[in-house]
Protein backbone atom coordinates (compact mmCIF):
# COMPACT_ATOMS: atom_id res chain seq x y z
CA UNK A 1 0.00 0.00 0.00
CA UNK A 2 1.18 3.57 -0.36
CA UNK A 3 0.11 7.17 -0.70
CA UNK A 4 -2.50 8.88 0.45
CA UNK A 5 -6.38 9.60 -1.64
CA UNK A 6 -8.31 12.96 -0.81
CA UNK A 7 -11.88 13.20 -1.42
CA UNK A 8 -14.28 16.27 -2.12
CA UNK A 9 -14.22 19.25 -3.60
CA UNK A 10 -12.48 21.82 -4.84
CA UNK A 11 -13.30 25.55 -5.75
CA UNK A 12 -12.68 29.03 -6.83
CA UNK A 13 -11.38 31.14 -4.37
CA UNK A 14 -12.07 34.71 -4.44
CA UNK A 15 -10.12 36.52 -1.36
CA UNK A 16 -11.93 40.11 -1.20
CA UNK A 17 -9.63 43.29 -0.82
CA UNK A 18 -9.48 46.64 -0.77
CA UNK A 19 -11.53 48.96 -2.84
CA UNK A 20 -13.68 46.03 -4.24
CA UNK A 21 -10.60 43.87 -5.64
CA UNK A 22 -10.72 40.17 -5.52
CA UNK A 23 -7.54 37.44 -5.44
CA UNK A 24 -8.06 34.37 -7.97
CA UNK A 25 -7.36 31.13 -5.92
CA UNK A 26 -8.31 27.73 -5.88
CA UNK A 27 -9.01 25.51 -2.45
CA UNK A 28 -11.58 23.61 -0.62
CA UNK A 29 -11.25 21.56 2.88
CA UNK A 30 -9.90 18.25 1.44
CA UNK A 31 -8.38 19.84 -1.18
CA UNK A 32 -5.88 21.88 1.09
CA UNK A 33 -5.02 19.29 2.93
CA UNK A 34 -4.03 17.25 -0.07
CA UNK A 35 -1.99 20.45 -0.97
CA UNK A 36 -0.26 20.41 2.87
CA UNK A 37 -0.13 16.75 2.43
CA UNK A 38 1.73 16.87 -0.31
CA UNK A 39 4.24 19.51 0.51
CA UNK A 40 5.13 17.10 3.80
CA UNK A 41 6.51 14.43 1.38
CA UNK A 42 3.24 12.17 0.37
CA UNK A 43 2.18 11.04 -2.70
CA UNK A 44 -1.58 12.08 -3.00
CA UNK A 45 -3.97 11.62 -5.44
CA UNK A 46 -7.17 13.94 -5.19
CA UNK A 47 -10.53 12.63 -6.30
CA UNK A 48 -13.16 14.96 -7.38
CA UNK A 49 -15.26 16.22 -10.49
CA UNK A 50 -14.18 19.30 -12.63
CA UNK A 51 -15.77 20.89 -15.95
CA UNK A 52 -14.39 19.76 -18.97
CA UNK A 53 -13.16 22.74 -20.60
CA UNK A 54 -13.52 25.95 -18.49
CA UNK A 55 -10.63 28.09 -17.74
CA UNK A 56 -10.93 27.55 -13.86
CA UNK A 57 -10.88 23.96 -14.11
CA UNK A 58 -7.70 24.00 -16.13
CA UNK A 59 -6.10 26.07 -13.69
CA UNK A 60 -7.03 23.84 -10.90
CA UNK A 61 -4.99 21.04 -12.86
CA UNK A 62 -2.15 23.27 -12.99
CA UNK A 63 -2.16 24.10 -9.55
CA UNK A 64 -2.40 20.09 -8.85
CA UNK A 65 0.59 19.00 -11.40
CA UNK A 66 2.39 21.98 -9.33
CA UNK A 67 2.20 20.42 -5.91
CA UNK A 68 2.43 16.97 -7.02
CA UNK A 69 -1.20 15.79 -6.78
CA UNK A 70 -2.03 13.53 -9.08
CA UNK A 71 -4.90 14.12 -11.22
CA UNK A 72 -6.25 10.17 -12.22
CA UNK A 73 -9.08 10.70 -9.80
CA UNK A 74 -10.30 13.42 -11.46
CA UNK A 75 -13.76 13.35 -13.36
CA UNK A 76 -14.70 15.80 -15.95
CA UNK A 77 -17.37 17.26 -16.94
CA UNK A 78 -18.38 18.83 -20.12
CA UNK A 79 -20.15 22.56 -20.06
CA UNK A 80 -19.81 22.10 -16.26
CA UNK A 81 -17.54 24.69 -14.10
CA UNK A 82 -16.13 24.24 -10.28
CA UNK A 83 -18.08 25.53 -7.54
CA UNK A 84 -17.10 29.27 -6.42
CA UNK A 85 -16.71 30.92 -2.95
CA UNK A 86 -15.87 34.14 -1.85
CA UNK A 87 -14.08 35.31 1.66
CA UNK A 88 -14.73 38.58 3.37
CA UNK A 89 -12.56 39.17 6.24
CA UNK A 90 -12.57 41.76 9.48
CA UNK A 91 -9.79 42.88 11.10
CA UNK A 92 -9.11 40.34 13.17
CA UNK A 93 -8.44 37.75 10.32
CA UNK A 94 -11.99 36.19 11.01
CA UNK A 95 -13.85 35.40 7.59
CA UNK A 96 -17.46 35.14 6.52
CA UNK A 97 -18.00 32.83 3.48
CA UNK A 98 -20.23 33.25 0.47
CA UNK A 99 -20.91 30.11 -1.94
CA UNK A 100 -22.00 29.46 -5.83
CA UNK A 101 -21.53 25.64 -5.57
CA UNK A 102 -24.64 24.51 -6.55
CA UNK A 103 -24.19 23.56 -10.09
CA UNK A 104 -20.80 22.02 -9.20
CA UNK A 105 -20.33 18.63 -10.92
CA UNK A 106 -19.02 17.05 -7.70
CA UNK A 107 -22.16 16.38 -6.69
CA UNK A 108 -22.35 13.92 -9.68
CA UNK A 109 -18.93 12.73 -8.66
CA UNK A 110 -20.21 9.33 -8.50
CA UNK A 111 -21.81 9.23 -12.05
CA UNK A 112 -19.19 10.58 -13.69
CA UNK A 113 -15.88 8.89 -11.89
CA UNK A 114 -14.04 5.63 -12.55
CA UNK A 115 -15.50 3.83 -9.98
CA UNK A 116 -13.34 0.84 -10.18
CA UNK A 117 -10.26 3.22 -10.59
CA UNK A 118 -11.43 4.97 -7.33
CA UNK A 119 -12.29 1.90 -5.29
CA UNK A 120 -8.87 0.26 -6.80
CA UNK A 121 -6.77 3.50 -5.31
CA UNK A 122 -8.60 3.59 -2.15
CA UNK A 123 -7.94 -0.14 -1.48
CA UNK A 124 -4.19 0.41 -1.75
CA UNK A 125 -3.79 3.96 0.23
CA UNK A 126 -2.11 4.00 3.01
CA UNK A 127 -5.41 7.05 3.74
CA UNK A 128 -8.08 7.72 2.75
CA UNK A 129 -9.45 11.05 4.12
CA UNK A 130 -12.62 12.54 3.67
CA UNK A 131 -14.84 15.60 5.40
CA UNK A 132 -18.46 16.73 6.42
CA UNK A 133 -18.05 18.71 2.89
CA UNK A 134 -17.35 15.59 1.07
CA UNK A 135 -20.43 14.21 2.93
CA UNK A 136 -22.90 17.12 1.81
CA UNK A 137 -21.40 17.65 -1.35
CA UNK A 138 -22.23 14.56 -2.17
CA UNK A 139 -25.97 13.76 -1.26
CA UNK A 140 -27.69 10.79 -0.12
CA UNK A 141 -26.96 8.44 -2.98
CA UNK A 142 -23.46 9.72 -3.51
CA UNK A 143 -22.62 8.90 0.44
CA UNK A 144 -23.87 5.53 0.35
CA UNK A 145 -21.59 4.47 -2.09
CA UNK A 146 -18.56 6.33 -0.38
CA UNK A 147 -19.47 4.51 2.53
CA UNK A 148 -19.13 1.25 0.47
CA UNK A 149 -15.85 2.37 -0.47
CA UNK A 150 -14.32 3.55 2.61
CA UNK A 151 -15.48 -0.10 3.83
CA UNK A 152 -13.26 -1.50 1.42
CA UNK A 153 -10.52 0.41 1.63
CA UNK A 154 -10.63 -0.46 5.74
CA UNK A 155 -10.73 -3.66 5.06
CA UNK A 156 -7.58 -3.80 3.09
CA UNK A 157 -5.60 -1.77 5.61
CA UNK A 158 -5.87 1.77 4.65
CA UNK A 159 -6.48 4.76 7.64
CA UNK A 160 -9.30 6.37 6.84
CA UNK A 161 -9.06 9.76 8.32
CA UNK A 162 -12.36 12.12 8.45
CA UNK A 163 -12.76 15.83 9.61
CA UNK A 164 -16.38 16.63 10.94
CA UNK A 165 -16.25 20.31 8.93
CA UNK A 166 -19.76 21.00 9.46
CA UNK A 167 -21.11 23.71 7.45
CA UNK A 168 -24.80 24.12 7.91
CA UNK A 169 -25.54 25.79 4.58
CA UNK A 170 -24.84 22.48 2.84
CA UNK A 171 -27.45 20.55 5.20
CA UNK A 172 -30.94 19.75 5.66
CA UNK A 173 -30.39 20.20 9.39
CA UNK A 174 -27.59 19.62 12.10
CA UNK A 175 -29.13 15.99 12.82
CA UNK A 176 -28.95 15.26 8.92
CA UNK A 177 -24.93 16.27 9.05
CA UNK A 178 -24.29 14.08 12.72
CA UNK A 179 -25.83 10.89 11.07
CA UNK A 180 -23.80 11.29 7.61
CA UNK A 181 -20.98 11.76 10.46
CA UNK A 182 -21.44 9.38 12.59
CA UNK A 183 -21.86 6.77 9.65
CA UNK A 184 -18.44 7.31 8.99
CA UNK A 185 -17.02 7.41 12.15
CA UNK A 186 -16.79 3.59 13.32
CA UNK A 187 -14.85 3.11 9.84
CA UNK A 188 -11.98 5.67 11.12
CA UNK A 189 -8.90 5.66 12.73
CA UNK A 190 -8.38 9.08 13.13
CA UNK A 191 -11.60 11.74 13.54
CA UNK A 192 -10.79 15.93 13.26
CA UNK A 193 -13.62 18.00 14.99
CA UNK A 194 -13.91 21.27 16.13
CA UNK A 195 -15.70 22.35 19.58
CA UNK A 196 -18.46 24.48 17.87
CA UNK A 197 -18.74 21.73 15.16
CA UNK A 198 -19.35 18.99 17.71
CA UNK A 199 -21.52 20.97 20.15
CA UNK A 200 -23.69 22.27 16.75
CA UNK A 201 -24.11 18.83 15.30
CA UNK A 202 -24.78 16.87 18.52
CA UNK A 203 -26.20 19.27 20.42
CA UNK A 204 -24.19 18.65 23.48
CA UNK A 205 -20.80 18.72 24.77
CA UNK A 206 -18.28 18.51 22.59
CA UNK A 207 -16.51 16.64 24.60
CA UNK A 208 -19.36 14.04 25.13
CA UNK A 209 -19.19 13.91 21.53
CA UNK A 210 -15.47 13.01 21.28
CA UNK A 211 -15.86 9.91 24.40
CA UNK A 212 -18.37 8.13 22.09
CA UNK A 213 -16.57 8.41 19.31
CA UNK A 214 -13.36 7.09 20.78
CA UNK A 215 -15.08 4.52 22.11
CA UNK A 216 -16.15 3.69 17.97
CA UNK A 217 -12.27 3.09 17.85
CA UNK A 218 -11.10 6.19 16.12
CA UNK A 219 -8.49 8.67 17.44
CA UNK A 220 -10.41 11.66 17.86
CA UNK A 221 -8.94 14.90 18.15
CA UNK A 222 -10.65 18.14 19.21
CA UNK A 223 -9.98 21.29 18.72
CA UNK A 224 -11.26 23.42 21.26
CA UNK A 225 -12.18 27.18 21.80
CA UNK A 226 -9.81 28.00 24.57
CA UNK A 227 -7.10 26.70 21.89
CA UNK A 228 -6.21 23.81 23.79
CA UNK A 229 -6.43 20.42 22.04
CA UNK A 230 -7.42 17.02 23.48
CA UNK A 231 -6.59 13.57 21.79
CA UNK A 232 -8.61 10.50 22.74
CA UNK A 233 -7.98 7.03 22.13
CA UNK A 234 -10.25 4.35 23.77
CA UNK A 235 -10.45 5.50 27.76
CA UNK A 236 -6.89 7.31 27.13
CA UNK A 237 -6.90 11.24 26.38
CA UNK A 238 -3.88 13.38 25.91
CA UNK A 239 -4.54 17.32 26.59
CA UNK A 240 -2.36 20.02 25.11
CA UNK A 241 -2.84 23.02 26.71
CA UNK A 242 -3.33 26.19 24.58
CA UNK A 243 -0.72 28.29 23.01
CA UNK A 244 -0.77 32.44 23.21
CA UNK A 245 -2.79 34.00 21.00
CA UNK A 246 -0.70 35.27 17.87
CA UNK A 247 -0.77 38.79 16.95
CA UNK A 248 -0.24 38.79 13.45
CA UNK A 249 -3.18 36.98 12.18
CA UNK A 250 -4.06 38.02 8.44
CA UNK A 251 -7.00 35.21 7.22
CA UNK A 252 -7.80 32.32 9.20
CA UNK A 253 -9.31 30.48 6.01
CA UNK A 254 -7.94 27.01 5.90
CA UNK A 255 -6.41 26.75 9.39
CA UNK A 256 -8.11 23.50 10.39
CA UNK A 257 -7.25 22.07 6.82
CA UNK A 258 -3.36 23.03 7.28
CA UNK A 259 -3.77 21.46 11.23
CA UNK A 260 -5.15 18.14 9.31
CA UNK A 261 -2.60 17.45 6.81
CA UNK A 262 0.59 18.07 9.90
CA UNK A 263 -1.41 16.32 12.29
CA UNK A 264 -1.73 13.31 10.33
CA UNK A 265 1.47 13.40 8.73
CA UNK A 266 3.19 13.15 11.76
CA UNK A 267 0.93 10.53 13.15
CA UNK A 268 1.97 8.32 9.69
CA UNK A 269 5.42 9.19 10.59
CA UNK A 270 5.18 7.46 14.15
CA UNK A 271 4.99 10.52 16.04
CA UNK A 272 2.76 10.23 19.43
CA UNK A 273 -0.82 12.66 19.47
CA UNK A 274 1.27 15.53 21.61
CA UNK A 275 3.85 16.14 18.94
CA UNK A 276 1.40 15.77 16.12
CA UNK A 277 -0.38 18.32 17.62
CA UNK A 278 2.47 20.43 17.88
CA UNK A 279 3.05 20.14 14.06
CA UNK A 280 -0.23 20.88 13.30
CA UNK A 281 -0.25 24.28 14.91
CA UNK A 282 3.09 25.12 13.73
CA UNK A 283 1.47 24.65 10.21
CA UNK A 284 -1.26 26.07 11.27
CA UNK A 285 0.08 29.23 12.68
CA UNK A 286 1.77 30.01 9.11
CA UNK A 287 -1.30 29.91 7.27
CA UNK A 288 -2.98 32.14 9.02
CA UNK A 289 -0.09 34.70 8.98
CA UNK A 290 -1.42 34.53 5.21
CA UNK A 291 -4.15 35.47 2.86
CA UNK A 292 -5.89 32.65 1.30
CA UNK A 293 -6.11 28.81 2.34
CA UNK A 294 -3.33 27.81 0.46
CA UNK A 295 0.24 30.01 1.38
CA UNK A 296 2.85 29.92 -1.11
CA UNK A 297 5.92 27.75 -0.43
CA UNK A 298 8.26 30.66 0.82
CA UNK A 299 5.99 30.62 4.00
CA UNK A 300 5.63 27.23 4.65
CA UNK A 301 7.83 26.02 8.25
CA UNK A 302 10.30 23.43 7.90
CA UNK A 303 8.79 20.36 9.57
CA UNK A 304 10.83 17.52 9.86
CA UNK A 305 8.29 15.08 10.64
CA UNK A 306 10.69 12.16 11.43
CA UNK A 307 12.55 13.91 14.54
CA UNK A 308 9.69 16.44 14.53
CA UNK A 309 12.23 19.18 14.86
CA UNK A 310 9.73 22.67 13.76
CA UNK A 311 11.65 25.43 12.65
CA UNK A 312 10.86 28.99 10.90
CA UNK A 313 10.35 29.50 7.12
Amino acid sequence: MGGIVSIGEVMVELTVGAGGTARVGYAGDTFNTAVYLARLGHEVAYATALGGDDPFSGAILELMAAEGISDRLVARAEGRVPGLYAIDRDEAGERRFFYWRGEAPVRQLFDLADLDGLAKAMVEAEMVFVSGVTLAVLGEGGRARLLELLTAAKAAGAAIAFDTNYRPRLWDSARAALEAAEAVVPLCRFVSVSEPDAEAMADKPASDAMHAWARSGAEVVLRNDDRSVSVQTGGEIARVPPRPPLGDVVDTTGAGDSFNAAYLAARLAGRPPEQAVAAGRRLAEAVIRHTGAIIDRAGMPKLDLESLSIRSP
